[in-house]
């Protein structure tokens, strides 16, 4: 795999993680028990960043998909979990348990499999 496809792959999974992240904030300290509160929320700016991040990685996977097969790419975006667990803990100051450490451990793994 050239390069810029891994580049291009790491690019992809922070633009998901980072739209995660902007809708995670931009909802928190919101009381979403109504449509007109769920509609509302939908047009915070955090959450249209997001998913302006969103369609940016969707740009970038669908030129990805178009160069290397999904059987690659789609285990490769997995990594996005293990991002989105550290944003919780360094951005949000969530407590992570050792169980899913252990499956952060399993997905990297599963990972280095894939990518050699």
């Amino acid at each position: 795999m050239r390069l810029s496809y891994a580049i291009l792959i790491l690019l992809n999974v922070c633009l998901l993680v980072g739209g995660q992240t902007l809708w995670k904030y931009g909802l928190q300290h919101r009381d979403l028990n109504s449509l007109r509160s769920v509609i509302a929320a939908m047009f915070s700016p955090w959450v249209i960043a997001g998913i302006v991040l969103y369609v940016i990685a969707t740009v970038i996977w669908i030129f990805l998909l178009n160069k290397l097969s999904l059987s690659l790419l789609y285990p490769l975006q997995s990594l996005a979990y293990v991002l989105a667990i550290l944003v919780s803990i360094f951005v949000f100051h969530e407590h992570v348990p050792w169980i899913r450490w252990a499956g952060v451990l399993v997905i990297l793994a599963g990972v280095a499999l894939v990518a050699v």
